[in-house]
């Protein structure tokens, strides 16, 4: 079933989009870091449960894979670069030009083409190329607010530290989906969904581990806080271990660039949900943004 990674993207990017809309509601309370946390930590006992339903059922039932230092290499990779993304993102908010930053962000399609390449010799298709070019300049242009301030320093230093803080949180990104993608292909002829269960588990163990520890330090009273507003958590982790579980078993089915390629319509989903519940009309440029990413997915699609 070669187009079955499609269907498995495109519901993780509607879960996504219900994750992102529970983690915002939490981050008056948690702040930025206790609201990431929430999607680790209240989403491993989902993940726990899937791996435990997987091998119970007829279709996916296994022995536990083999698991090897190799693995754990590139999950270790994946579940930092994940992290270190947030965290460069975070410093390019903090910037006077943040809107630099986060453009610059938006080019982790790109990256994890490069990355994809130099690490797991998975060099795209010109079709692939192509709907990765077209999208992120759509995702870039709807990244662009419409009216820019003097605040945000006339969106011209493109070279300054907002810039080079989004950039690194695009490799971030783009680390974490090369990385979860080698820990796929450390497992071969194990099933997709059971590679994604244990990888979701594995993952966000580990970041629950470090971000929570990292806060119970420096901010105890966002884990406070998470614990305070528990029923959106448990949303927000529900939402958030589908959705990558559908991300990692993607990753065990197909490359990193064609997932995180078609994973931008999650960008797209959250937009169009966002201006719907404001009423807001979209501008020309947002709609030309839109039109730019729906053209290259359908260039990704016909290229399939």
């Amino acid at each position: 079933m070669p187009w079955l990674w499609v269907a498995i993207v495109l519901w993780g990017a509607l879960a996504q989009t219900a994750r992102n809309a529970a983690q915002r509601s939490l981050v008056a309370q948690a702040g930025t870091l206790g609201a990431t946390l929430v999607r680790f930590l209240y989403g491993i006992p989902f993940a726990a449960l899937a791996v435990l339903v997987l091998h119970a059922l007829p279709a996916t039932a296994a022995a536990v894979p083999r698991f090897h230092p190799g693995y754990f290499f590139w999950l270790v990779l994946g579940a930092l670069g994940q992290l270190a993304a947030t965290a460069f993102m975070l410093a390019a908010m903090k910037q006077r030009n943040f809107v630099i930053g986060v453009a610059y962000s938006k080019t982790d399609a790109l990256q994890v083409a490069v990355f994809g390449t130099l690490f797991l010799r998975e060099l795209p298709g010109w079709a692939t190329m192509l709907a990765m070019a077209l999208a992120t300049a759509g995702v870039v242009l709807l990244s662009m607010p419409a009216r820019r301030s003097a605040a945000d320093g006339g969106a011209r230093d493109w070279a300054g530290k907002a810039a080079l803080f989004g950039l690194a949180s695009g490799a971030g990104f783009a680390l974490s989906a090369v990385g979860y993608r080698g820990a796929a292909l450390q497992l071969p002829g194990t099933s997709p969904w059971l590679i994604g269960a244990w990888g979701v588990l594995f993952a966000q163990t580990l970041q629950s581990v470090l971000l929570g520890g990292w806060l119970a330090f420096k901010a105890p009273q966002a884990l406070r806080a998470t614990v305070t507003a528990w029923k959106i958590s448990i949303i927000a982790g529900a939402a958030g271990a589908l959705a990558s579980l559908c991300w990692f078993t993607a990753f065990a089915l197909t490359t990193a660039a064609n997932v995180r390629t078609l994973g931008m319509v999650e960008v797209v989903f959250s937009y169009l949900v966002s201006r719907r519940l404001m009423r807001e009309k979209l501008s020309p440029a947002e709609q030309g943004g839109l039109a730019l990413v729906g053209i290259g997915l359908l260039c990704l699609g016909l290229g399939l």
